[in-house]
């Protein structure tokens, strides 16, 4: 685990009592009422670790209490890694932003427009422009998910298991599969949340000339002291994986669980868990496992502008640059989306390379700060980072899906309660 500098939240500019009332809140709302098994809160502010509650169970069946060094499954919290990946590479000239996604990927060059029809008979139209490498790294590709369950061409993702929690075949193959399904609409005119982000950790590969893996462990994970964030769980930290749930909300108990009273349902045992083994599908988008102390040390490097500790990732006016709504006409999330789901749904937050980004916080009715970005994962891990405020927040639990409670929103609202000095 990584090593981290506590400090008094007084002495960085908040209050003591206000955080600790977050845990109560945790604890009393989503713990005992058995809606989370656990969870790990960590707020970093001003140099210093001010919190970190670790409260609840990692794995209900087998009573192991969550811990300091549990490992999560953070899902799309791998997309901001994916990308700052990527963006390595343009940063050596290896590849532009505005180069056409088929350049690197030839079979994708008459990728048509869904106009009607099923798999495989499909009715295409010319696409406006070429989809362009920024339109994966902002959600504008035309690319979709399978889970989004909206349309014929999800359909067909779902068909080919592209774009679920349990992905089949290989990048190599999803990229095959991907040249026969049409793309939901013209990059970049609508946001969609999709399998960009496996398409750039594809991408990272080919440019690089190492797999994309080797590549997370050599540039990013290796050099930052990463040592449990991986996309496996090896045997010798298998009993700190913590198993991941099924919420039930609403009081509806699913026909699977056994416990009407938990309100959890377990999607993921961490004994035979999939996460034990390296996966043929390496997932850009959403296959790491990892501790909130490694997010953060992560998150440190990109507060810090794009260095920690003497490790520089990316240079600051390239973290800038992610950091920047990109969504054309500098449109918001709600009114560019097609999309189903998104881990930010919020008005006046709109997308960088990467990330959310707060444009206004207004609009968002959150108290919050422009320019912050953040991001989360499908069992409801989620971060924020606020250079206005040298803010982070880490809170990981594994309770699938992440949209079944209003944590994120309760988390911003209480932290920036929590805040007696600001900086603006």
């Amino acid at each position: 685990m990584t090593a981290l500098n506590p400090g008094s939240p007084e002495g960085s500019g908040m209050s003591g009592a206000a955080l600790q009332r977050i845990d109560d809140h945790l604890k009393r709302r989503y713990i005992d009422a058995g809606r989370f098994p656990g969870t790990q809160l960590m707020v970093y502010r001003r140099g210093n670790l001010v919190h970190n509650s670790v409260q609840g169970f990692a794995d209900l069946e087998r009573r192991v209490a969550l811990k300091d060094d549990t490992i999560f499954r953070i899902y799309s919290m791998t997309k901001p890694i994916t990308s700052v990946a990527f963006m390595i590479l343009v940063e050596q000239g290896l590849v532009a932003l505005d180069e056409p996604v088929h350049k690197y990927i030839p079979e994708w060059k008459n990728l048509g427009v869904f106009q009607a029809g099923t798999a495989p008979a499909f009715m295409t139209k010319p696409p406006t422009r070429p989809m362009q490498i920024i339109d994966l790294l902002r959600h504008t590709s035309g690319l979709t998910y399978g889970f989004q369950q909206r349309t014929n061409v999800d359909a067909a993702y779902r068909d080919k298991q592209i774009g679920t929690l349990d992905p089949a075949g290989t990048l190599d193959s999803m990229i095959a599969s991907l040249a026969d399904i049409p793309l939901e609409f013209s990059p970049g005119e609508a946001w969609n949340y999709s399998v960009s982000t496996d398409v750039i950790g594809y991408l990272v590969g080919k440019i690089s000339g190492i797999s994309f893996e080797q590549f997370l462990k050599e540039r990013i994970f290796n050099p930052l002291g990463m040592a449990d964030t991986d996309f496996l769980v090896p045997a010798d930290k298998a009993q700190r994986l913590a198993a991941c749930y099924n919420a039930t909300v609403g009081g509806m108990m699913s026909a699977r669980s056994p416990d009407a009273k938990s309100g959890l349902t377990l999607q993921d045992d961490p004994a035979k868990s999939p996460f034990l083994s390296l996966p043929s599908f390496i997932s850009g988008g959403g296959g790491l496992c990892s501790t909130a102390a490694d997010y953060l040390t992560f998150c440190q490097a990109l507060l810090n502008g794009g260095e920690r500790g003497g490790v520089r990732l990316i240079g600051p006016k390239t973290l800038a640059l992610m950091t920047t709504n990109h969504l054309p006409g500098n449109r918001d999330l709600p009114d560019m989306s097609r999309s189903m789901f998104a881990e930010a749904t919020y008005a006046g937050i709109g997308f960088g390379l990467g990330f959310s980004v707060t444009m206004d916080p207004a609009k968002t009715l959150i108290a919050g700060s422009p320019g912050e970005y953040a991001w989360g994962g499908a069992a409801t891990t989620s971060f924020w980072i606020d250079p206005a405020e040298d803010l982070i927040t880490i809170f990981m639990t594994q309770v699938i899906p992440s949209s079944a409670y209003p944590i994120r929103r309760e988390l911003r609202t209480m932290i920036y309660a929590a805040i007696t000095e600001s900086n603006l």
